[in-house]
C-alpha cells in the first residue's frame, strides 16, 4: 500500500474516487439527489482546489496503480485537527486501508486531538470511528443549501 500526500495537480484523483464511493454508499443514506448536490458542491475540482489552497492536506491510498481511499485534514486553532474526509472504496472496506490512512495522518502530522463529522445514519463509519477511539462529542445539523441538511455526530479523538 502506498500513501501519498497530494499536490493540487492530483486532486482529480480525489474527485474521481469520491464520485465512485459516494454513488456506491450514500444514496441509501441520504438519497441520490443529495449525493449529486454534495458531490457538485464539495468534490468539484474547483472546490477541491479551494480547500487545498485554504490549507487542507489531501492523502491518497493506492496499490498497483489503483486508488483505493483518500483523506483530508486541516489544522484548527489551538493545535487540534479536523478530519474533513476519510473514504475507502466500498469494495476495499474492512481491509485495513481506513485504519492505515488514519495511522498515517496522525503520525505524519503529530496529531493529538482530532474532530470529525459523520452522518448519524452512516453506521459503518460510526463503528469504524468508535473502534479507532473516537467518541461522540455532540449532535449537530447543518443546512448545506438547496433544502438539504447534514444530520451529523461531531466526534473527537484524543491521543492518550
Amino acid at each position: 500500500m502506498q500513501f501519498l500526500l497530494l499536490d493540487i495537480s492530483q486532486l482529480n484523483r480525489v474527485r474521481d474516487l469520491a464520485h465512485r464511493i459516494w454513488n456506491d454508499h450514500y444514496p441509501a443514506i441520504i438519497g441520490q439527489d443529495q449525493v449529486d448536490y454534495m458531490l457538485n458542491e464539495m468534490y468539484d475540482l474547483s472546490s477541491l482546489e479551494r480547500q487545498f489552497n485554504e490549507g487542507d492536506k489531501f492523502y491518497l491510498a493506492s496499490e498497483s496503480n489503483q486508488d483505493l481511499g483518500f483523506a483530508s485534514i486541516s489544522r484548527l486553532e489551538g493545535g487540534s485537527w479536523f478530519l474533513n474526509k476519510l473514504y475507502v472504496d466500498t469494495n476495499n472496506q474492512r481491509s485495513g486501508i481506513g485504519r492505515d490512512l488514519m495511522d498515517q495522518l496522525i503520525a505524519l502530522n503529530e496529531i493529538n486531538v482530532m474532530r470529525l463529522q459523520v452522518n448519524r445514519q452512516n453506521y459503518k463509519a460510526i463503528n469504524f470511528y468508535f473502534k479507532y477511539g473516537f467518541v461522540i462529542e455532540k449532535v449537530a445539523d447543518f443546512d448545506i443549501g438547496n433544502g438539504y441538511f447534514m444530520n451529523d455526530f461531531i466526534m473527537i479523538w484524543n491521543h492518550s
